[in-house]
C-alpha cells in the first residue's frame, strides 16, 4: 500500500480546547465526525484504520479529526455532551474553510453527524452512517444486567487502560475487532492506550450511553446511507436498521461481519467501501451547488434546498424553527436573488443546481 500523507492543522473550539485535525485526498470534501480510538498519527501506519483511510481519501478530500481529549487534541476534564462535540465539529470544518462537504459518521459519530446535519443542511450534501446509533445503552431499556455489564466494563478500563501489559485493553479490543489478526489486536490494544487517558476513556463511554437523537433523526433531509455489521459485537444490529428506519429515505446496507471496526481482509470491507464510492459518486455534485448562488446566505440555500425538495411553507417553517409568515419572507427574498418570478422557477434552478436531491422528509 502507498505510504499515506497528511497535513496536520489546529483551531479552537468554543470553549477554548486546542483541536487537532488532518486533511489527505483530493476534492471534493469528505468530512469524518470525530469518534472513539483514533490518532491522527498512529492510524496513518495502524492495520486497522490505514485501509479505512485510503479507501475514504482515495477519492476525496478527506478531513478528520481527534475529539476532545482524545489523540492530539487538549486533554480536558469538561463535561462531555453531544452539543460539545457537535461544537467541535463546527469549528473544525469552518477552520478548514469548508461550505459544502459529505459527512461521515462511524458509531457514536454517527449521532454528532445527525445533529451537525439537522443544524447546518445547507453545508451537509449526503451523509454516511457506519456502524452507529441513534440512542445510547441507557437509552434502550436495558436489562440490569446489561447495566450491569457496562459498569464492569467501565471499572475496567479505569483499572487497566493506562497499563503497559495490554490483558485489559484486550476485553475493550474484543468488542471491537473480535476476527482480528494478532497483528492488528495488538495495533488496537496500544492505539487505546495511545489515544486518550484512562479517567477520558471511561467518561466517554458513560457519556455515549447518554446520547439519543431518535427525534433529530426523523428529521434528516439530506440522502443517507446506513451501513451495519449483523454480528456487530458493540452496537447491536437492531440499532443500525432501526437508526436507518428513522431517517426518512434512508438505505439500509447490513453487512457479513462480527467486526465493529471492519477489516481489510474480510468481505465485507470491500462491500463496505464499494457502496459508500458509489453513494458518494451520485451525491459529490450536490457539493458544487453554492458556487452557483453566491449571493444567497447559508440560511437561504437550506430554505432553497428544502423547496426544492417540494416542501411547502409550513413544512419548511417545521423544519428551520421559524414562523410561517418569516418563510414567505424569506422565499420572497430568495424568488428575487434567483431571478424567478413564481415557485416552479425557483425549483426548476434550484434542482440545477444539485439542490433537492434528498427523499423528501416524513
Amino acid at each position: 500500500m502507498t505510504k499515506l500523507t497528511q497535513g496536520i492543522h489546529f483551531c479552537q473550539s468554543p470553549d477554548g480546547l486546542r483541536l487537532a485535525y488532518a486533511t489527505m485526498g483530493r476534492r471534493p470534501a469528505l468530512v469524518r465526525a470525530a469518534h472513539f480510538l483514533t490518532h491522527l498519527e498512529f492510524d496513518l501506519d495502524s492495520p486497522v484504520w490505514s485501509p479505512w483511510l485510503a479507501e475514504l481519501g482515495g477519492h476525496h478530500t478527506l478531513l478528520r479529526y481527534n475529539a476532545r481529549g482524545c489523540g492530539l487534541s487538549d486533554p480536558t476534564e469538561a463535561p462531555l455532551t453531544l452539543d460539545a462535540w457537535v461544537a467541535d465539529l463546527e469549528a473544525v470544518v469552518d477552520s478548514a474553510g469548508l461550505e459544502r462537504f459529505a459527512l461521515f459518521g462511524c458509531s457514536q459519530g454517527c449521532a454528532v453527524s445527525i445533529a451537525y446535519a439537522l443544524r447546518h443542511p445547507e453545508r451537509v450534501s449526503s451523509l454516511v452512517l457506519f456502524g452507529g446509533y441513534a440512542r445510547g445503552l441507557m437509552h434502550r431499556n436495558p436489562t440490569p444486567e446489561q447495566v450491569k455489564e457496562a459498569r464492569l466494563l467501565l471499572d475496567v478500563i479505569e483499572v487497566g487502560w493506562g497499563r503497559d501489559n495490554p490483558a485489559f485493553r484486550q476485553v475493550f479490543t474484543s468488542l471491537f475487532i473480535p476476527e482480528g489478526s494478532p497483528e492488528q489486536i495488538s495495533w488496537f490494544n496500544e492505539l487505546e492506550r495511545l489515544s486518550t487517558s484512562p479517567a477520558h476513556a471511561a467518561r466517554s463511554i458513560a457519556a455515549f450511553g447518554q446520547i439519543d437523537v431518535s427525534e433529530m433523526a426523523t428529521r434528516i433531509a439530506c440522502p443517507t446511507l446506513v451501513l451495519h455489521a449483523r454480528g456487530d459485537a458493540r452496537v447491536p444490529f437492531e440499532e443500525g436498521r432501526r437508526l436507518a428506519g428513522l431517517i426518512p429515505g434512508a438505505r439500509f446496507v447490513p453487512l457479513e461481519s462480527r467486526n465493529h471496526v471492519l477489516l481489510a481482509q474480510e468481505p465485507a470491507f470491500a462491500q463496505c467501501f464499494g457502496e459508500i464510492r458509489s453513494f458518494l459518486a451520485i451525491h459529490d455534485g450536490a457539493q458544487e451547488s453554492t458556487s452557483r448562488f453566491p449571493s444567497l446566505t447559508p440560511r437561504e440555500r437550506a430554505l432553497l434546498e428544502l423547496l426544492a425538495q417540494g416542501l411547502d411553507n409550513w413544512q419548511i417553517a417545521a423544519h428551520l424553527d421559524l414562523s410561517e409568515k418569516t418563510v414567505r419572507n424569506k422565499v420572497s427574498t430568495v424568488f428575487d436573488k434567483l431571478e424567478v418570478a413564481t415557485r416552479a422557477q425557483a425549483i426548476v434552478r434550484a434542482r440545477d443546481a444539485g439542490f433537492g436531491t434528498a427523499p423528501l422528509p416524513r
